[in-house]
């Protein structure tokens, strides 16, 4: 069996973990990011308390992310988005549309909670 190696990324521009994890790990081509929720790398406090500029927080941090380990936007083939209702999916959406114009694979689900009691949060898998 052929071994990949793992290397761990951490970018400054996005929020720290908070828990035992990292930001992001690429295993060979593949790209795997952690839920990004919407915290202001400068603040650590939670960024505007609408969807709209949750959601682009959360944009901002994957991209960060991304950007960190030497990927684009461009590269993402899968997201799963996470809302905490699903009255928000439009506006989401809406921003969601404006960072990924090349459509990759989604999954969107509404859940009881997110941690700090956020509106939405976001993973993804990036392909280089």
């Amino acid at each position: 069996m052929k071994e990949i190696s793992l290397t761990k990324i951490t970018s400054e521009k996005a929020p720290p973990a908070i828990g035992p994890y990292s930001q992001a790990v690429i295993a060979g081509q593949f790209l795997f990011t952690s839920g990004q929720i919407p915290l202001d790398p400068a603040t650590g406090a939670v960024a505007g308390e609408d969807i709209e500029r949750q959601a682009r927080q959360v944009m901002e941090n994957c991209k960060a992310i991304l950007t960190e380990a030497g990927y684009t936007l461009e590269d993402v083939v899968k997201t799963t988005c996470f809302l905490k209702d699903m009255k928000d999916f439009a506006v989401f959406n809406r921003v969601y549309g404006e960072y990924f114009p090349g459509r990759p694979a989604r999954s969107c689900v509404a859940v009881r909670e997110i941690p700090k009691d956020v509106l939405c949060e976001m993973e993804l898998i990036a392909y280089k």
